[in-house]
């Protein structure tokens, strides 16, 4: 499930695994905090836990369970990646971007975690602030809006900050409609 950041892919993530027994929720940047120094080195860090991500992820789809990446992937090699694991795990990949407007977005991630106890959010706020703040967060929506053009099967799955019910649903729909496909050709 890929998306800008701050777009609700998280949310979605453990909503989804909430109402799915037996599916991960492979939250990249629920492992960053595990590795010391992660916040003074985020891009660094992310290097370090992408290829422990792509461990779970095969070590769970060759079990036979689901796996679910919520996760901003704003290069095409790294969604070849996970990509590459599912197909390894003999698993379908289902491609889904939520997303907003840019501006939009950018609003939503400036909003995220508003009167939350969440450190998490904080520290990702305080990162993107010293690291370009909104000329970053523009870049990484272009950046990502570019890569999802060359994704032919990719679904995008429309998001409004106030109808997070109804993007679950959309989500839900998506691929509770890759799981009859699959059943179906499989």
């Amino acid at each position: 499930m890929n998306g800008p950041p701050g777009i609700g892919k998280s949310t979605l993530a453990q909503m989804y695994v909430d109402n799915h027994p037996g599916v991960l929720n492979l939250d990249i940047d629920k492992l960053r905090p595990l590795v010391g120094g992660w916040s003074d080195h985020f891009a660094e860090t992310g290097a370090l836990v992408r290829p422990i991500a792509l461990a779970m992820a095969a070590t769970h789809l060759r079990a036979g369970h689901d796996v679910v990446l919520p996760q901003y992937l704003g290069r095409l090699s790294e969604i070849e990646r996970f990509e590459a694991v599912a197909h390894q795990g003999a698993a379908m990949f289902c491609e889904i971007a939520v997303m907003d407007t840019r501006d939009r977005s950018l609003e939503r991630f400036a909003n995220r975690g508003h009167g939350s106890d969440e450190a998490w959010h904080r520290q990702v706020q305080d990162l993107v602030d010293r690291t370009g703040g909104v000329s970053l967060l523009t870049d990484m929506y272009d950046q990502l809006t570019e890569v999802l053009r060359s994704r032919p099967a990719v679904t995008v799955v429309p998001s409004d900050a106030d109808e997070i019910q109804r993007t679950y649903e959309a989500v839900t729909a998506v691929l509770d409609g890759a799981d009859a496909s699959a059943a179906r050709d499989g």
